[in-house]
This record gives C-alpha cells, sequence and structure tokens, in this order.
C-alpha cells in the first residue's frame, strides 16, 4: 500500500525528509520507538477490539518445572502460546545463539492446543532448532532469567516484601528472550500462509504477541515460585512494580542483514514513519490537547532517558546527548507554541535540526508523533509490503536508462573507491553451524569467497561499470542474459524508483561500519527501548516496559 494515497494533508509532502538524509547509518543508529512501532499496534488493536486473554493452563510444579498455556482471542480467531518451563542449571544459561537449553521455552500455537498438541509440543519446543514444530505453530522461542533480579524478587515475594525498586529498575526485566523465530522456520507456519488474517496483516505481530504473553509468564513463575518458598507469607507483585518490567531481549548480528535483504518492506516502514512526521509538521495549529500530550510524551522520555543505562562508549556518548538535548528541548518549549507561527510543530522541528544532535532528533520525532494518534495511526496499516510484485524485472528497460537511474539513485555507491582496504575491508557470510549472518574481515580472515551479497555500494558500482560497456539501446534483458550476475542489483534499482526509502545509503562493507546502527533502526519499529549494545555486533533491549499485560486487559483470565 501506498502511504501518500492515505494521507488527507497534501501538502504534508513539502515537509517529508529526504532519502539523503533518513536513509543514512548515523541517524538510522539513533531511531527511537515511536506510537507506529510495532508492539503499540498490537496493544492498541487488542484493546479497541476487546480481546479476551486467559490462562487455561497451569501445570507447574513445586520446582518451576512444567506447562502453562495463554490464550488470547481475538473477533475471529484465538492464539495460545504453550510455554515450557525448565530447571536449568547455572552453568548451562547463555544468551548466545548456540546454546542448547533455556530457562523457558514458547511457540505460538494457532487456535487452542488439545492434549496431543501439548504433548507434541512439550518433545519438540524445549528442543528449539533441534525439534520441529508444525504448520499449527506460528513462531518457536525461548528465554533465560536474568538471575539476579529473579532471585531477589522471589526471595522479597516469598517472605512478604516487595522487591528494591531501584534494582528492578536498574535490570527492568525478569527473562530476556534470545531468540524468537517465526515465518516458517523450523517447520512453523509460512508467513503467506497467514498474513492475509486481518490482525496478523501488520508486520511481526505474531512474534509481538508472543513476546507480549511471555512477559505475562515471566511474573507468573516468579510468583508461583514465591508462593511455594514462602507459603501463606507471600505476596504478589505491586502493580507499580510490576508495571516497570518488560521482557528483556538478547540478539546479536543474526538481525543486521533484514533491512538490506527486504528493500520494500524497509521503505515502508520509513515512509510511514516520515509520513506521519511531515503530516505532524504540516499543520497550521498546534492543539492544546497535543501540546499537552506532547509535554507529557517530552517528560517521559526524559525519564527513560534518566534511567537508561549502558556501558558502551559509543551509546555512552549518545545517552549524554540525548539527555542534554531533551533538557534544551524542555527549555525551548515552556513558552510554546508561539501565538503567530503559522505551522508551530514544523517550527519546532526546524529549531530542533539547528539545536540538537541526531540523538535529540530522533527523539523529538517520537515525541512529537505520540500525541497525534488520530493524525496518523492509520499509517501503520501501510507498514506491510507484497515482495513479490516488485520481484519481476523489466527487461524492456534500455541500458541507459537504468545507467542513469543509478547515476541519480545511487550517486552516494559510485564515487566510493572499492581498490581502497578501507571501503572493502568486511564482508557479510552465513555460518555453517547455526546459518545466522556474521560479519568477517576480508583482509585478515577466509571465508570471502562465501560473501553475501549485502554489499549494495558496491554492486551498484559495479553494475554501472558493466553497463558502460554497452549500447545505450540495448534492452536490459539482453544484458541480463550475459550478466546475469547483475540482476539482484538490476531488480534493486529497478525497485528504488517507487520505493525512495529503499537502501540504506552507506557503505556495508566498509571499516567504520557499525552494525548495530541497522539493529537499532529495526529495533525501534518493533518498539524496544533501553538500546544497551554490548559491542558493535550484540545489544541488549526491553520490550514492553511500563506498558499493560494481558492480565490487566482480562484479570479474570488469571483467577
Amino acid at each position: 500500500m501506498d502511504c501518500a494515497s492515505l494521507n488527507p494533508f497534501p501538502q504534508a509532502a513539502a515537509f517529508r525528509r529526504s532519502r539523503s538524509e533518513v536513509m543514512r547509518l548515523a541517524r538510522m543508529g539513533c531511531a527511537h520507538p515511536t506510537r507506529l512501532s510495532f508492539l503499540r499496534t498490537l496493544l492498541r488493536r487488542v484493546t479497541d477490539q476487546g480481546w479476551v486473554f486467559a490462562r487455561p493452563v497451569w501445570d507447574v510444579d513445586d520446582t518451576g518445572v512444567g506447562r502453562a498455556v495463554y490464550r488470547a482471542t481475538g473477533p475471529e480467531r484465538t492464539y495460545s502460546l504453550v510455554a515450557f518451563a525448565h530447571d536449568l542449571p547455572d552453568e548451562m544459561r547463555s544468551d548466545r545463539v548456540i546454546a542448547t537449553a533455556w530457562d523457558a521455552t514458547f511457540t505460538m500455537f494457532d487456535g487452542e492446543p488439545s492434549q496431543d498438541d501439548l504433548d507434541r509440543l512439550q518433545a519438540n519446543v524445549p528442543l528449539q532448532e533441534a525439534g520441529r514444530i508444525s504448520r499449527k505453530e506460528l513462531s518457536l522461542s525461548r528465554a533465560n532469567r536474568s538471575v539476579r533480579l529473579f532471585e531477589h524478587v522471589i526471595d522479597r515475594l516469598a517472605a512478604g516484601q516487595q522487591p528494591d525498586f531501584e534494582e528492578v529498575e536498574s535490570v527492568g526485566y525478569l527473562m530476556r528472550t534470545t531468540a524468537v523465530y517465526g515465518s516458517g522456520k523450523f517447520g512453523a507456519a509460512d508467513l503467506a500462509s497467514i498474513s492475509g488474517r486481518p490482525e496478523l496483516c501488520a508486520p511481526f505481530q505474531v512474534e509481538m504477541l508472543s513476546v507480549w504473553l511471555t512477559r505475562q509468564f515471566t511474573v507468573d513463575i516468579a510468583e508461583h515460585l514465591a508462593r511455594v518458598r514462602g507459603g501463606d507469607r507471600a505476596v504478589q507483585l505491586d502493580p507499580a512494580i510490576k508495571r516497570t518490567l518488560g521482557v528483556g531481549n538478547s540478539t546479536g548480528l543474526g538481525m543486521a542483514p533484514f533491512l538490506v535483504r527486504h528493500p520494500v518492506l524497509l521503505n515502508n516502514w520509513m515512509m510511514a514513519r516520515e509520513e506521519a512526521l511531515a503530516r505532524v509538521r504540516a499543520q497550521d495549529t498546534a492543539d492544546p490537547a497535543c501540546v499537552a500530550g506532547f509535554r507529557a510524551a517530552l517528560s517521559d522520555a526524559q525519564e527513560n532517558a534518566a534511567k537508561w543505562a549502558s556501558t558502551h562508549p559509543i551509546q555512552v556518548t549518545k545517552l549524554d546527548e540525548l539527555r542534554r538535548d531533551l533538557a534544551k528541548l524542555a527549555d525551548h518549549t515552556r513558552e510554546w507554541p508561539p501565538l503567530n507561527d503559522p505551522h508551530p510543530w514544523d517550527a519546532l522541528w526546524r529549531w530542533a535540526e539547528e539545536e540538537l544532535s541526531l540523538e535529540g532528533q530522533e527523539a523529538l520525532l517520537s515525541v512529537m508523533l505520540e500525541p497525534h494518534g488520530d493524525l496518523i495511526d492509520g499509517l501503520a496499516d501501510c507498514m506491510i509490503a507484497d515482495e513479490q510484485a516488485t520481484f519481476r524485472l523489466d527487461g524492456a528497460m534500455t541500458v541507459s536508462a537504468l545507467s542513469d537511474r543509478l547515476e541519480r539513485d545511487y550517486d552516494w555507491a559510485l564515487d566510493i573507491d572499492f581498490d581502497q582496504p578501507e571501503n572493502a575491508a568486511r564482508f557479510w557470510y552465513v555460518s555453517e553451524e547455526k546459518l545466522e549472518p556474521r560479519l568477517g574481515n576480508r583482509f585478515e580472515e577466509d571465508g570471502a569467497a562465501l560473501e553475501q551479497p549485502l554489499c549494495i555500494a558496491r554492486l551498484a558500482k559495479d553494475l554501472h561499470i558493466a553497463l558502460a560497456m554497452w549500447r545505450g539501446d540495448t534492452p536490459l534483458a539482453t544484458f541480463l542474459l550475459a550478466h546475469p550476475e547483475h540482476r539482484l542489483m538490476t531488480r534493486r534499482a529497478q525497485v528504488v524508483q517507487r520505493h525512495p526509502y529503499s537502501e540504506v545509503r552507506d557503505n556495508l562493507i566498509a571499516a567504520e561500519m557499525l552494525p548495530i546502527d541497522l539493529m537499532r533502526c529495526k529495533l525501534a519499529f518493533f518498539g524496544a527501548s533501553r538500546f544497551d549494545p554490548r559491542s558493535d555486533k550484540w545489544v541488549r533491549i526491553s520490550l514492553f516496559q511500563g506498558l499493560p499485560y494481558p492480565s490487566d486487559l482480562c484479570p479474570e483470565g488469571w483467577a
């Protein structure tokens, strides 16, 4: 779907940021979650449609081992998260993708599982990659405890006390997932088989529902173990403390190439966000209710930034910039908006472009969108993509036309000298052991012969050079018959004509390239907060922190 076709404000196009500004890694690596993020889309849907949640199965013993089922019933269908709790020795607990055991494992079942289904799943889901699931299952995931906080919470609740609030805030979750697999992996239902369902058509809705129900499980298992340990003295988590807990996530390089491999999807995500910002900026007034909402969102952003911690040098610098910028923004908007400005939101944005860092500007984007749900929430419907529709090549296009398009749309790539070692220092490949994306050093490691085609800048330049050897009026079909190695880049160059935000406009094999910039951009669209890199290839984040639980919406389901 074309986001622009949903725009009731034609003048918004004049306020949209250019791709040369938006699609740079430095800015993408400063992205913040917004109300268009996928987990927020999910929560709006289940709330607006009155979904019903319950925990019909809780078969967990006094050692914390067993299984549970969390049921989510929407207007048309029911989904069930099947959870398996394990007794994992401390020495086996690892966030690495090569781990073979976890504190808890999960699958999202399409419908309500029978006893036979549960027995089948119990024989496979705890094995994760070593097991197999079926088309009845939509996702496969696992999680590990945050040992220090998990034990602290159980001890305090068992003694009839609440956990230390600062301790809870410093960690932010009882468990963290280390993988949430969907889209046909390990035998699960293929994305195409469920993408026509209205409740799942937005991106990653199965995965978001799985993580949200997992969050409920993390609290339920902690309270269960506290009752076992403390008996009648045990208490439940205080709702305010409970709300501060999210689900942690530990993720590595595996997710970084996703945005490159799905250019149309990337375009639609970015286009929706940029259209939302443009709509807000295009308004000729600042509604008092929206101004109040803006101030509340800014206060929340400052509170979040104050609590957001990281030990990674790059992120520490970004956090300093963010806190400083949010304070400067708060000072600037104390007497805002001005009475006579024809576009007050645009004036605020233009001020930020001059006065704030990239980190502060992208935080302001999130804050500006927050009070404008009526204006922008519909854009969530155009963040999906029919990637098959753009797969067919236009073979009738001429060599000269494609060459001209490369010079226009890939000008940022054609000037790069890939003979310089720093411009070709890295290569992307897939590991043999786990079939996960990895990044190698071209001049220090073997394996460059297995390089994946993620070096888009170099592919564009190679295609441009090859085209120069052919007559300009030659059809591309003729050229590609002779040079099939250029089919992938030709397709991307044709895609970008109608999808301006489909390419990351940076060299993805340069020595200074930071994969965490790609990861943060994607995670922000998920709705992740507390972005905490542990290296340039590994990051911890939190999901659903500060948001309601299924049991908050349907407390009777946990009676």
